[in-house]
């Protein structure tokens, strides 16, 4: 491949995304339903920070206002000495409890924050444990962690403190407005004056400011989705020798991340700059007309400097109440893409009178089912097999055949598009999914570690089993016999995805953790492609035992592992072909017997 072909595949790579930005007005609604996650602390913790708020807006307000009109006003003006020590005992006092009341103010909306962050995070993460395998295979590992993380935190700063200073800072500029035009209406229209010019303009930033920063959110999306990918197939990427092509991509995705960052950062900025010049042009007008004011006797001198006081304490909240929007638009952004996922419904649905089944049985059957991954992908074409309680039953086929569709629709990780599917003689559909996923163990050929001992991941589907019980299943599948040779046996940190582990290793565990599930059906998926020959006579042992009175699935391409099951069925791009004993099926010298017999003739050669 040349350059120009390496940055074309680069570029194409890098224009696919499954985030887009969500074009959406400001909706107000939504932000309500944003702040519903502070309805549990709205009895204690919430009311709490608003006294503390209203504590602290009323010193603040009565504080230039003493200053002002009292100590220079009237202790100072009138050489007072006992009033102006007693003002100034009182405006300590108030500062004191200004303090006191910011401290708790603070302490308490940073609990108030991080348990809101902490309910959400539960909630979405909860949610999406919930959602069908078609939202998966739409969206990158990636994505989903960023709106997870990323975006939950995003919203941090705005309920820990945007929330209480949104309030807050309202409150103060409705107090400074009604004293000012107390003190001296003609005044506080003069300086008011700049107040629609700067609303104006600030307006008409909004749109532009959370476009910006929906950009800034989508691009993360991209760069810990690519992180995720690159981490994940670093050994593709290193056998392939792409390390350099990989890190140009990366350099891609990073630069547009900074890019997004400074374009959503220099919008924000222009906020503050308008909000210090309409201050210097107000404080203008004060400086003029307030002089005027005071030589024609409309103005006592003590009240032009509680009024100045106030004045450069209106265009603060104002300053604060632009950051605040900030946030706000920064958390809207967020909230957009959170909400997206959590109105998200699975595809697989549980109806609300389901059939909870105690003891499923195992008998299985397919009605003429259909089903598709997508509209031009039709896995599966009119099937229709029988399964029956106890019995043993393989399915064969090319790879993209539908052997793996229907174990997926068996345990209800999809929905057929067209037939039905009954277990037990219930529509597959009319059955909860807990009951239906509990009695079943799926063993993939590409088997999942999680990060943890030996011991945790057997006993992932099996909660409350004893060790005695996992060594017990373990023996059963031959997986003791390498356990017992690790460092710690089954206590052994076997790290994330279980690197410490080879392939066939991993799948001993997953066979172990399958069996003491103890289900009804066993569905094994290409399960024993990556175990050697020894091991896999071993397995075959135990699973003869082991699957007695239970309903198997097995799908396997290599038919040696099959010769004994009950039934087999072969599927030819997503068409049942034949199917019987694998006597009967050799004996119709179909498709079954000319891959047994492609098979031997491959292993006779090797």
């Amino acid at each position: 491949m040349g350059k120009n072909e390496v940055s074309h595949s680069i570029m194409n790579r890098f224009n696919y995304s499954t985030d887009q930005v969500i074009e959406k007005p400001f909706n107000w609604m939504q932000l309500w339903r944003l702040l519903r996650y502070l309805k549990p602390y709205s009895k204690k913790l919430l009311p709490l920070s608003i006294i503390m708020v209203l504590i602290t807006t009323a010193i603040r307000l009565a504080i230039p206002i003493l200053i002002g009109i009292y100590v220079i006003g009237e202790a100072i003006e009138s050489q007072d000495r006992n009033l102006l020590l007693i003002l100034v005992g009182v405006i300590a006092a108030l500062y004191v409890i200004n303090y006191l009341a910011n401290i708790f103010r603070i302490k308490w909306m940073n609990i108030l924050g991080q348990s809101v962050i902490y309910d959400l995070r539960k909630h979405l993460f909860t949610h999406v444990q919930w959602l069908s395998n078609r939202f998966f295979d739409q969206r990158s590992a990636g994505s989903i962690l960023v709106r997870i993380m990323n975006d939950i935190n995003s919203l941090q700063e705005l309920f820990t403190n945007g929330v209480i200073n949104l309030l807050m800072d309202a409150l103060m500029l409705i107090g400074i407005f009604i004293i000012l035009f107390t003190i001296s209406p003609e005044l506080a229209l003069a300086v008011m004056v700049i107040l629609p010019i700067m609303f104006f303009i600030s307006t008409k930033l909004r749109r532009q400011i959370r476009r910006s920063w929906q950009t800034v959110r989508l691009k993360q999306s991209k760069l810990n989705s690519h992180l995720n990918e690159s981490l994940q197939g670093i050994r593709v990427t290193q056998s392939f020798n792409q390390e350099n092509e990989n890190a140009q991509f990366f350099n891609g995705v990073n630069t547009e991340t900074f890019e997004s960052w400074r374009d959503a950062t220099k919008k924000n900025a222009t906020f503050r700059p308008l909000v210090e010049m309409t201050n210097a042009v107000g404080s203008a007008i004060l400086i003029w007309y307030g002089a005027s004011l005071i030589q024609s006797g409309r103005l006592e001198l003590g009240e032009l400097v509680s009024f100045a006081f106030l004045l450069g304490m209106f265009w603060e909240p104002i300053s604060r109440l632009g950051m605040v929007y900030n946030q706000l638009l920064m958390g809207m952004a967020s909230s957009e893409r959170i909400f997206e996922f959590l109105d998200e419904q699975p595809n697989v649905s549980e109806k609300k009178n389901a059939v909870h089944l105690n003891q499923i049985n195992g008998d299985i059957s397919f009605e003429k089912v259909d089903f598709a991954y997508s509209k031009d992908r039709k896995a599966l074409d009119s099937v229709s097999l029988e399964i029956k309680a106890g019995e043993t039953v393989a399915l064969v086929g090319h790879t993209g055949s539908g052997k793996t569709t229907i174990a997926n629709l068996i345990t209800r990780f999809y929905d057929p598009t067209g037939g039905l599917i009954r277990m037990d003689g219930h529509d597959l559909k009319d059955v909860s999914l807990r009951s239906l996923r509990s009695q079943i163990s799926i063993v993939l050929q590409d088997t999942f570690i999680f990060s943890g001992t030996i011991k945790e991941n057997i006993r992932f589907g099996h909660p409350n089993a004893t060790d005695e019980e996992i060594i017990s299943a373990s023996k059963a599948v031959g997986a003791n016999v390498f356990i017992e040779k690790l460092p710690h046996g089954f206590d052994t940190e076997v790290e994330e995805r279980g690197n410490i582990l080879s392939v066939g290793e991993r799948q001993l565990i997953s066979f172990a953790r399958a069996l003491l599930a103890d289900p009804q059906i066993i569905i094994l998926d290409e399960a024993t492609a990556s175990i050697d020959t020894e091991t896999e006579v071993q397995i075959q042992k135990a699973l003869t035992t082991l699957l007695k009175g239970r309903t198997a699935i097995i799908i396997a391409h290599r038919l040696s592992t099959i010769r004994d099951s009950d039934r087999i069925y072969v599927l030819d791009h997503g068409k049942l072909m034949e199917h019987g004993s694998h006597d009967d099926l050799m004996s119709q010298e179909g498709i079954y017997s000319h891959l047994v017999q492609s098979q031997f003739n491959i292993q006779k050669a090797l």
